[in-house]
């Protein structure tokens, strides 16, 4: 494989700009762009709340999992990855295994800010979102910092973080493909 053609996953908390920042980056590098969120919730035709709701979290967490792998290409693709699944045994290196993995990653305030704008997120469906935020993300932090080199997306323009995601996936994915098949 060649470096040029190794897949990107963005990873990190939600709010933290992976869909935003994987459209922008999948423009520039000429990659095709998967949310999985999005492309389960196409497969599945229900929305990741009916998910949710319907099924529950463990259910969807296991629709994630079948989606790393094997529901993507595995060449000149970008994932932007629902913020629970890294946390998952094993998706980690699962997703280490197929490419480079960069985890976005922002202030909990800039979170805050961001989510309140959305009603989508099933997670979020609590009486206080605020302090459900900030319960998962001390569950989640010490695996979003080993997932991959850590970008910081709070109070930098969008031009910015896609430069800085780009020039980190080059360098890393010269290190990918020269590393043993399989080795994460």
């Amino acid at each position: 494989m060649n470096a040029a053609d190794v897949n990107l996953y963005l990873v990190g908390f939600m709010g933290t700009g992976k869909s935003t920042v994987g459209r922008a980056v999948a423009q520039r590098l000429g990659f095709q762009v998967v949310d999985s969120d999005h492309e389960i919730e196409r497969l599945t035709g229900r929305t990741i709340a009916e998910l949710f709701a319907n099924e529950g979290e463990p259910a969807f967490r296991a629709r994630e999992l079948a989606f790393v792998t094997g529901g993507h290409p595995a060449e000149r693709t970008l994932v932007a990855c629902g913020g629970g699944l890294v946390v998952q045994p094993g998706a980690l290196a699962l997703l280490q295994a197929r490419g480079v993995v960069i985890c976005l990653h922002a202030a909990i305030e800039t979170i805050l800010e961001r989510t309140s704008r959305h009603r989508h997120r099933p997670l979020l469906n609590v009486e206080d979102p605020a302090a459900r935020i900030r319960a998962l993300y001390a569950e989640r932090e010490a695996i979003y910092k080993r997932a991959g080199t850590v970008i910081l997306t709070d109070a930098r323009p969008l031009p910015e973080i896609v430069a800085h995601v780009i020039r980190t996936w080059r360098r890393e994915a010269e290190d990918f493909v020269r590393r043993p098949s399989g080795a994460p």
